[in-house]
């Protein structure tokens, strides 16, 4: 018995000594956990999961398990990736680079589509107005960027798309966008287009340039004015006013497309030494100046009424309001708001835009529709003139804003002026005439261009390549392509003027189609063969300092 006794409690004391050695391992373990998981800085959250191993631990490192293949962080791009890796690299998360950037686009367009049709539900849906503008702006950027992977006018593809969006069977959204909206949109851009021009000329540089550049903006515009009116009564069977309105729609050159092309070969120093590009591109903003203003005076003379007298007198008549209004307008934007404000740049943005605005909507309104655009070119221009005395010279923050403003409403623009035409409505003889009347047109420009560089210091292969920089059209022909027939349309909607207007439109489609990709080209294409490479000497004086020597280079 005693023995017996014995044995208990000697294997009672085993089992207490077994018990606490396993409590200390535990706790030993537990402690080595916890100076991994710190040794690795990893989170609390972390170690407790791993010193408890628990449930939300298992899951997480089954996660981590799964996501490693598809992480960035545990896949870095290599030194020297292969097409496929960047491919790859671009697919993996957190989202990041173009990817990212897209997603955050896509997002954008269908959160903007929700809330649309929270708010009006049914027109918000396939083939409803709304959801048509919608769908129109996000494929149209898309469009304008492949177009860019070619080199090639990215507003180009914007009109193609609007286009295809009009006339291609089951995604002809754009078909059922509102005519009202649709006109508003486009004329918000033209007076952005408008005050960006009048914004742009600087009288005191202008004064400067050489009279070349007078000459150069002036005459091809002028007589390719006049050549595609008399083509256009001739060939067309235009009325007079209106073939001279077509002629000012086609003899405005593209900002859009000239200037990104000058400033690649200012980079490029092709020209630069004779100043070839900075030439062009001031003479391009009086040409479209230029341009617009015959186009307004010419609009005011097709639409007006009465006798032959009021007729001839009418479009000098809205001339005159336009340049007038403007010329007041410009001059109260130099004194409101004032100058010492904490917000002047928006101010003077909202008054410049706003007077814009009520300057071709409501030369629309007053029956005035030739004043709406010369009073918007000249209040902008009034108004930088006099901002510049007092004090803002360089570059100019109201420009700034409404390029940024521009971007948006660039694809607006052209995509739906390619939705304005209806190629069932389009008969094959008018694009055969069209193109017959364009080229006419062009032919003339060319060599007028070529002729007024005669009595400078250009070479003969300079002088040739003038009239290839002066081809590209698009960006004013989309504005005012589509204004003689939104103002046939609110004049009453009388069938004649519709159809004129509606050949005007699909005349300035099909300008912007063919020159802006032949202009863009042709500039690409001349310009390495034609201009000089502008070569910078340095002459190094025996002795000089290296630092001296780069002061010369810079």
């Amino acid at each position: 018995m005693a023995a017996n006794g014995d044995n208990e409690e000697t294997k009672a004391i085993r089992d207490t000594l077994l018990k606490d050695n396993g409590d200390v391992i535990n706790g030993l373990s537990s402690l080595q956990t916890f100076d991994e998981c710190t040794r690795s800085e990893k989170s609390e959250g972390e170690c407790e999961s791993k010193s408890t191993g628990g449930c939300c631990g298992k899951i997480k490192n089954c996660f981590d398990k799964v996501s490693r293949p598809f992480t960035t962080a545990h896949n870095p791009l290599p030194d020297y990736p292969t097409l496929k890796d960047r491919f790859v690299y671009g697919l993996r998360c957190p989202p990041h680079g173009r990817a990212a950037r897209w997603l955050v686009f896509i997002l954008t367009i269908v959160i903007l589509w929700a809330i649309v049709w929270s708010i009006v539900e049914e027109e918000a849906l396939p083939y409803h107005s709304y959801f048509g503008m919608i769908i129109l702006f996000p494929l149209c950027i898309i469009g304008g960027l492949n177009v860019q992977q070619i080199r090639l006018p990215p507003l180009l593809g914007m009109l193609l798309l609007g286009c295809l969006l009009r006339n291609v069977p089951v995604v002809n959204f754009a078909e059922s966008i509102d005519k009202q909206w649709s006109s508003s949109l486009r004329a918000i851009a033209l007076v952005i287009i408008l005050i960006r021009a009048g914004l742009g000329l600087d009288p005191v540089a202008l004064k400067k340039l050489s009279l070349v550049v007078l000459r150069l903006a002036a005459l091809p515009c002028i007589f390719e004015a006049l050549t595609v009116g008399v083509a256009a009564w001739g060939i067309l069977g235009f009325p007079w006013s209106w073939a001279f309105m077509l002629g000012f729609i086609h003899s405005a050159v593209s900002p859009a497309v000239v200037v990104p092309s000058m400033l690649k070969l200012q980079e490029e120093k092709l020209g630069t030494n004779k100043g070839i590009p900075t030439m062009v591109i001031a003479a391009g903003s009086l040409d479209d100046v230029l341009a617009i203003s015959g186009f307004g005076i010419a609009l005011g003379i097709a639409f007006s009424q009465g006798d032959l007298t009021m007729t001839i007198i009418h479009g000098p008549i809205e001339a005159v309001v336009g340049l007038t209004f403007g010329l007041i307008y410009g001059v109260i934007c130099w004194y409101l708001p004032n100058p010492n404000s904490s917000r002047v740049v928006f101010y003077r943005f909202a008054l410049v835009f706003g007077g814009g605005l009520f300057s071709v909507f409501g030369s629309r309104t007053l029956e005035l529709p030739g004043a709406g655009a010369l009073a918007c070119l000249t209040l902008a221009f009034v108004a930088a003139h006099g901002w510049r005395r007092h004090g803002w010279t360089g570059a100019n923050p109201v420009t700034t804003l409404m390029g940024r403003l521009w971007q948006i409403f660039q694809p607006l623009l052209f995509g739906l002026i390619g939705a304005e035409v209806d190629i069932t409505k389009v008969k094959v003889d008018l694009i055969g005439a069209g193109i017959g009347v364009l080229f006419i047109g062009l032919s003339v420009r060319v060599v007028v261009s070529f002729l007024v560089m005669y009595g400078t210091d250009l070479n003969l292969r300079e002088k040739l390549f003038v009239p290839f920089a002066w081809l590209p059209k698009a960006t004013v022909q989309a504005a005012v392509g589509s204004v003689a027939l939104d103002t046939a349309r609110e004049k009453g909607g009388d069938p004649e003027l519709i159809e004129l207007g509606t050949k005007v439109l699909a005349m300035a489609v099909l300008v912007i189609i063919i020159t802006a990709p032949l202009g863009a080209l042709a500039i690409s294409i001349t310009a390495p063969r034609l201009l000089t490479k502008e070569v910078l000497e340095i002459n190094i004086e025996e002795g000089t300092p290296p630092d001296d020597i780069e002061e010369k280079k810079s």
